[in-house]
Order: structure tokens, then sequence, then C-alpha cells
């Protein structure tokens, strides 16, 4: 069993791409509430190759355990009054299976902490499936906090 010490946090890169594509996939379709289908390779490709090319709306991290990609975290970012200027998302955090509980969550969010405060990000969001008790009791001990808010979204179109 890899210790956490041997975890590695780099920027994504577009050859990351094969292997990145399938924890994204893994993400939607996970319990407690899978999305078979929702997943849809050609736009997250877009997604992706958008990030990389526009720092300024967010940032792609890969973890990896012995040249091993072992999960990923998405920031990206936006603006608010409410917040003062710049906040940003966790809008994805991924463990592959076999490599949770050992502290690699903790990591990557503490690393994405300490990245969007070298940025001005002010304060940080992130949304949890109900039902992920784990997750949900990670990010409270994290010190994020539920405001009694429910996410509401609205597609505006779907890219091509």
């Amino acid at each position: 069993m890899s210790d956490q010490t041997n975890l590695v946090i780099r920027a994504a890169t577009a050859a990351d791409a094969p292997f990145l594509f399938p924890l994204m996939r893994a993400l939607a379709e996970q319990e407690p509430n899978p999305n078979p289908g929702a997943f849809r390779e050609s736009l997250v490709g877009k997604a992706f190759h958008f990030l990389l090319d526009h720092p300024e709306r967010g940032r792609v991290w890969v973890l990896a355990v012995d040249q091993s990609l072992v999960g990923y975290i998405v920031l990206t970012l936006g603006f608010s009054f409410e917040f003062f200027g710049t906040d940003a998302f966790i809008d994805e955090l991924y463990i592959v299976p076999e490599y949770r509980r050992r502290g690699f969550g903790r990591r990557a969010v503490e690393f994405l902490e300490a990245e969007a405060n070298k940025i001005g990000v002010n304060a940080v969001h992130l949304e949890v499936d109900i039902g992920n008790a784990a997750a949900s009791e990670l990010y409270r001990r994290m010190g994020f906090a539920d405001h009694n808010r429910f996410l509401m979204t609205k597609w505006l179109q779907l890219p091509q």
C-alpha cells in the first residue's frame, strides 16, 4: 500500500487526457447518484483543452503515486459580489477507489486552496452529492460549511 507521502500533485497537460477521461467518466457514474450517459467524452475533451488554454478560467491538477494517475482535482474561477471578488469552485475531485481514505483528498484540497490563494481567490465553493457522507464529512472537517442553499442549474445551451 502506497503512503500519502508518495503523492505527487502536478498540473495536468494535454498528454494526460487518455488517462484522465476514464477517471472523469467514473466520477460521473459513481454512487450514490450515478448519472450514466452524462459523460460525453467529446464535450469533456473540449472543456478540458479550453481550460488548459485559458488558465484565467481555472486549473486542472492530477494526483499520481509512483507514476500512476490516482485522481484529479479541478478549480474553476468566477466572480461574486457576495464574496467580494474572485471566487472559485472545486468543480471536480476524484480519487480512484483503491486509493481513498489515505489522505489524498485532503492533500488535494489543501493544495488547491494554496494555489487559489496565490491567484487571489477569496472563497472556494464545492458541491457534494446527497448521500456522499464520506465526502461531506471530509469537507466539513476542512472548514467548508453548508449554507442551506440549493444549487440550481438551467442549461442555456448544450455545446456541440
